[in-house]
């Protein structure tokens, strides 16, 4: 191994010239950004594929990271420099430049990934295929790091054979990870929910933002973001409110106890007929209006049916209309809605005392 020294001026003419070396390499890399990258993009925007686009976009940044190894290498080798530490980190370097460019390139494969999940149901294609690229993603890194290890001369087999109980006690508690893996599988194969659905599991409520390998994340209406175990979506009864097609509306009208029988029945018969004319109002679901209670400060009818709709907003407009459909045949019955009172009766000796 020979060392740099400082002890002729051949060795500082040496230095100073790898150094030099080295900055050329650091100019060239902005003349590869500013110039060469820009050259590149305005022809590739003029081809009709968009392949040389994503080959660009893979290839910019390790090129910029790999001029600067070139020159560090051509710098090193200038001054007849060699050190084991430092082969072994631009092979390194080499190593994670390749990984990096394939980690990258999926981005290219993304659509025909995305095809071949479609294969399997066009509801499941999107997060089908998000778990493959996930898995391969995974892979990549994973095959990268042990290149490098083996570079380094470290034996990947036997470091894991020489875990031994540490290995076992490993599995047993990445089980519940394994659990989650296999849930979310579960969840895809099931098709009980997919990106974007509204749903409900135990108390939490939310929109599905991301089914992953181990969680999902929901997206609450209070624009928090609540991580979801997958073993727990698999397990339990998750109610999904963007699979229903209608929604319902349900409650009661109380009306003051000086309506009579007659303009009861009207009302009921009126509101009835609104509802079965309504262009927003499901008619081939259950539609109830009855009257069927005395309360105790109000005659109460019973309204049960359902919008056309499961949409939140569109929903709430479908029932405000009804609502004020139903105040105005109530308004043109001269009755009145009731509201909760208490009447004391005093006897007369009560009063005189």
């Amino acid at each position: 191994m020979k060392y740099i020294t400082f002890d002729s001026f051949e060795n500082i003419q040496n230095i100073v010239i790898a150094i030099l070396i080295f900055a050329i390499f650091i100019f060239l890399r902005k003349i590869f950004t500013k110039y060469i990258v820009k050259l590149l993009s305005v022809f590739v925007q003029k081809t009709k594929t968009s392949f040389d686009d994503k080959l660009l976009f893979i290839l910019i940044e390790p090129m910029r990271f790999l001029i600067i190894i070139i020159g560090f290498k051509i710098a090193i080798t200038y001054i007849d420099y060699t050190s084991v530490f430092v082969n072994l980190s631009i092979k390194s370097l080499l190593i994670f430049v390749i990984f990096w460019v394939l980690y990258k390139s999926i981005v290219v494969f993304k659509d025909s990934i995305a095809n071949f999940a479609m294969k399997f149901g066009k509801e499941l294609h999107q997060e089908l295929s998000l778990l493959i690229i996930k898995v391969i993603k995974i892979f990549i890194v994973v095959s990268g790091l042990v290149m490098i290890l083996q570079v380094w001369d470290i034996n990947v087999s036997a470091f894991i054979a020489s875990l031994g109980l540490g290995g076992l006690a490993f599995a047993l508690a990445a089980k519940d990870t394994a659990a989650n893996l296999f849930g979310g599988l579960t969840l895809l194969a099931d098709k009980s929910l997919k990106l974007n659905d509204w749903i409900k599991v135990n108390s939490i409520e939310g929109i599905v933002e991301d089914i992953g390998l181990r969680t999902t994340k929901l997206r609450t209406f209070e624009k928090s973001i609540i991580t979801v175990p997958n073993q727990i979506l698999a397990n339990s009864p998750v109610e999904n409110f963007s699979r229903r097609g209608i929604r319902r509306i349900k409650f009661r009208i109380g009306l003051t106890y000086g309506t009579t029988a007659d303009t009861i029945q009207s009302i009921i018969l009126q509101i009835t007929q609104m509802l079965k004319s309504h262009n927003d109002i499901a008619q081939n679901a259950t539609m109830l209006v009855k009257f069927d209670k005395f309360e105790d400060s109000n005659l109460s009818i019973f309204v049960y049916t359902f919008t056309d709709t499961s949409n939140w907003d569109r929903y709430l407009s479908i029932k405000e209309d009804v609502n004020i459909k139903i105040m105005k045949i109530i308004e043109n019955h001269d009755s009145d809605f009731a509201f909760n009172s208490q009447t004391i009766y005093l006897k007369k000796d009560e009063i005189n005392e």
